[in-house]
């Protein structure tokens, strides 16, 4: 089986590439916020339970399935990063980054976000999250855990620039040795 996660900053493309790699391989795309956040409207307002979460991805990343993770689960995926064949580590210029995340956020809520809108303080307070991500510390997602975190990783990491054309970060994940071999088990 193969078990790719690819984690970073909120706005490196783990999502993008995370669907992009499963898509290519025809294997199942599975992505942290399903599993971190409750269905709400406007979104991402409220945590599901810990427990709950690792539930919920237990029953989607079988050991004896094919998949691709996207997103973070730093603080309560513990238990499936045995399971990782390869973690591929994205980074981006903080400025391009949060570029990309304005652009993401006006597209998806429009005026909902803007003065007076519904979801304009959970907006700027994301926003202010995310920016902090390159200064945080290490007792929340952000680039000093992920560091820290890939210390202690005894799994292959491949580390690539997400300002990249996503089809050449696809095809480098594609060449990763680790890849190679998960597809050679399949055949």
């Amino acid at each position: 089986m193969m078990h790719i996660h690819i984690t970073g900053a909120s706005g490196s493309g783990t999502s993008t590439l995370g669907l992009a790699v499963a898509e290519t391989l025809g294997i199942r795309h599975l992505d942290t916020d399903h599993f971190f956040w409750m269905p709400t409207d406007p979104p991402f307002t409220t945590k599901r339970e810990a427990g709950a979460r690792v539930a919920m991805l237990r029953q989607e990343a079988q050991p004896d399935a094919d998949w691709v993770l996207s997103g973070s689960a730093l603080s309560w995926g513990t238990e499936f990063e045995p399971l990782y064949d390869l973690v591929v580590f994205l980074t981006i210029d903080p400025i391009a980054r949060m570029e990309r995340i304005r652009r993401r956020e006006e597209e998806r809520y429009g005026e909902r976000i803007g003065p007076g809108g519904d979801m304009e303080v959970k907006s700027r307070e994301f926003m202010e999250w995310a920016e902090s991500y390159d200064t945080a510390g290490p007792e929340r997602r952000s680039l000093i855990a992920h560091k820290e975190w890939l210390k202690v990783v005894a799994k292959p990491i491949l580390r690539l620039d997400s300002s990249r054309p996503v089809g050449e970060l696809v095809a480098e994940v594609l060449r990763h040795p680790a890849v190679i071999a998960g597809r050679a088990r399949r055949l």
